[in-house]
Order: structure tokens, then sequence, then C-alpha cells
């Protein structure tokens, strides 16, 4: 595929790192805060980059980009988090324009993500496209596509069944613990960390567990007691997190730390403990695994269970493609636009100059000619001209670049680029 001529730079790249071929750990190292895209996004303003969006999630941190080369893209995924470039080839992935085009729209889409038909990666790039657009780090073809590839998600998760049933790691969550947990509902719950996996966990805990007792703690209480008024749950200060994880049945943790906040000295030895382990990086120290008295499960675990939702979904994939292509060939038509509007535009502007001559000559040389009647007519003939050419550009397909030089060659016409 050619390259994407809408930008000062050549081509367009996502680079990413994801659940397919990172484990947690290796994920975790890449995981972006929101400070830390704010800052990346800043950088790449800085060294000249004008179209960038960095969504970061549990599963997956990517950059959508224009770039001289992917190594620049890489660079700044590597200065930002704590990952580097030596795993990041070994993990990690480069997509370049057709194939990161349709990336994306697989991705936005829920046929990408480590759950089939899971939906919450959309808000995610929703945001990162909102953060970008306030640094100035959008252009025309990154608008376009976005969209699209929203527009795309609707159509499915509303024209299919793709999302039917669970479609999150929140829920997978709660479902284990329904599976493999007697008597849920007298069961005691602490759920640390509210952030956005905190919420729809605890959102899904109280619609299917019909459990009373859960508890809420999370290092800025007003957060906690925010969620918690919506369900009428308890809502404990950060300080008594240990006291509170002794006596508890179930941890789940969802917090956004970099460093593990669930270490073997917060959990009391005798009692039989259930933690689930949300979070991006881990952050549950890996000794807790060796304590016999805790059955640990991380969100990898969760997310690769399976079951016959997930195999009813996968019998909806390919009307989700056939929905894919239908907007694709939407934004492609648009792009074939965009590449060739600067020449119609150009060639509109030299047809006038010629106009305006012929008028200007004809004008001096008859005293009778109807000047305005005349700059009417040659008005709709440059009309039904350029929109000729148009039309033939359009459906020029791989020769639409030969076309574009020949009328350029033969008008003697100058374009600007974007």
């Amino acid at each position: 595929m050619q390259k994407y001529n809408v930008s000062k730079h050549k081509n367009f790249y996502v680079i990413g790192i994801s659940y397919q071929k990172a484990d947690a750990e290796t994920r975790g190292k890449f995981n972006l805060n929101i400070d830390q895209r704010k800052a990346l996004l800043d950088k790449a303003k800085s060294i000249g980059l004008t179209s960038v969006v960095t969504s970061s999630t549990c599963n997956r941190t990517e950059i959508y980009a224009f770039a001289d080369e992917a190594e620049v893209l890489i660079d700044l995924l590597c200065e930002f988090s704590i990952g580097d470039q030596t795993t990041f080839v070994e993990s990690g992935y480069v997509l370049e324009n057709e194939a990161a085009i349709i990336h994306m729209f697989r991705v936005g889409g829920g046929l990408d993500s480590q759950i089939l038909g899971d939906f919450e990666i959309i808000s995610q790039i929703k945001s990162a496209f909102t953060l970008s657009k306030k640094k100035g780090m959008i252009n025309h073809f990154m608008e376009r596509l976005v969209n699209s590839v929203i527009q795309a998600s609707r159509r499915i998760k509303n024209e299919t069944k793709i999302s039917s049933g669970a479609t999150s790691v929140s829920f997978a969550s709660v479902q284990y613990i329904l599976d493999h947990t007697t008597h849920v509902s007298d069961k005691k719950i602490l759920l640390f960390g509210t952030g956005k996996i905190g919420r729809n966990t605890c959102e899904n805990l109280v619609k299917h567990t019909s459990n009373k007792n859960i508890t809420l703690i999370n290092r800025t209480k007003d957060k906690a007691e925010e969620i918690a008024g919506k369900f009428n749950l308890i809502v404990k200060d950060f300080s008594e997190l240990q006291s509170e994880i002794r006596s508890t049945d179930i941890l789940i943790v969802a917090t956004g730390a970099q460093t593990p906040t669930i270490t073997k000295e917060l959990i009391y030895p005798k009692k039989e403990l259930l933690i689930l382990d949300l979070s991006i990086p881990k952050n549950v120290a890996e000794d807790v695994e060796g304590m016999t008295n805790v059955k640990l499960l991380h969100l990898d675990h969760l997310s690769q269970l399976t079951d016959e939702t997930l195999s009813k979904r996968r019998a909806f994939i390919p009307d989700a493609e056939a929905i894919i292509e239908d907007v694709k060939t939407e934004f492609d038509e648009w792009l074939d636009t965009r590449k060739f509007a600067p020449t119609i535009k150009a060639l509109k502007e030299k047809f006038k100059i010629f106009q305006d001559e012929e008028l200007d000559y004809q004008s001096k040389k008859n005293n009778q000619f109807d000047k305005e009647q005349a700059e009417l007519i040659s008005d709709r003939v440059i009309h039904k001209i350029t929109r000729s050419f148009a039309s033939h550009l359009r459906s020029a397909n791989g020769s639409t670049e030969d076309s574009i030089a020949l009328l350029k060659k033969v008008f003697e016409l100058e374009t600007e680029s974007d």
C-alpha cells in the first residue's frame, strides 16, 4: 500500500505491546499512567511529531502516530515507561499504514480483546483521543480514523451479539467467585482500588452476588465514598487496609500502583483467603502465592477463562468483520479524496486563471460582450470538468498517483500539502 501523504510525516504507525505476546509483568513495564502519557505527548510535540494518540490499558499499551520511522515511537514509549528496547523487540509489534489501520479497527471493535467482545477498550481510545486533541496533536487523518473506529465499534455492539453476556475482566472475576465460592452472599469481600476496573467489578459484585458485606478501600477515600454511595457499601480508610485484609474472605485488588501494594506481611496466615489481582502491573507480591492459605489469581488467568458465552460470540466474528470492512471502505474513499483534493483545487484555480484571462480579452475586444453571462457559463464548464477529473481519480485505484502526476505536469500545477 502506498504511503499516506496526509501529513508532514511519511507513514502511519501503530507500535505496541499486548497480551498476545507479553505476560502481565512485561506489559506492566510498558504501562503508562495519565501523567506519563501527557509527558510523552509533550515530548512528541517538541521533536516535531504532529499527530499522536497513546492508549494504555491492562491488556495493551499502544501508540498510534505519524512518524518518519517507527523507532521514534518506540524510543518515546521506552523513555516514559520502565520498558526497554530489547524487551520491546522481543514482545512488541510494529504495524504500518494499511495493517495499522485494520489493527485499530479490530481493537476498537472488540475483536482483538483478551476477552472477545470486550468493548471497554473503545472508551480508552476515546479518552486517549480527547487528551491528544487538547494537546493539539491530532491531524485530519487521525480524527477521521478514530471517529470511523468509534462508528464501527458502535455498530458492532448494536448490530451483532458479539458483546452479549460477560464482556470484561471485571465480570470474569465475579464469575470466578460465583463458580468457586460457596455461600458467596455470606462472604466478606474487600475491594482495594476504585479505578475503572474497580468500579466495574464493584457494580458486578452487587448485581450478581447479592452480597451486602462489601467493603471499599482506596488511597483517596472520597472516590471510594462516591462509589459506595451508589450501592450502600462500606468504606474504610487506607490506614485500615491490613486489619480489613485479615478479616476478609475475598480480596480484589484493582489499584494503579507501579509496585506491589499487597505483601505477605499484610495477610493473616491462618485464614483462607482468595485474592484476585486485576492490576497492571501486578499489585500483589509474588511471595504471597507461596502462602498455603492463599489462593491467588491474576488478571491473565481470569482473562483466559472460556465458557459457552465466548463460544457463542465467536459465531458473530464474520458479522463484525463485515461491519469493519463497510466502515473502513468509507474511510478509504475519504482518504482517496483527501489525496487528490489539493490537485483538484489547484486545477480549478488554474482554470479560473484561464477564465479571467479570456473574459478580460473578450471584454476588450467586443463592447457588446456579456461578461456576466459568459462568467456564469464558464463557471459551470469548469465545475463539470473538475468533477470529471475528480471522478476519474476516485476510481483510478492503483493509478491514482500516476494520474495526479500527469495532471500536475500538463497544467503545471503547484499544490499545498497538509
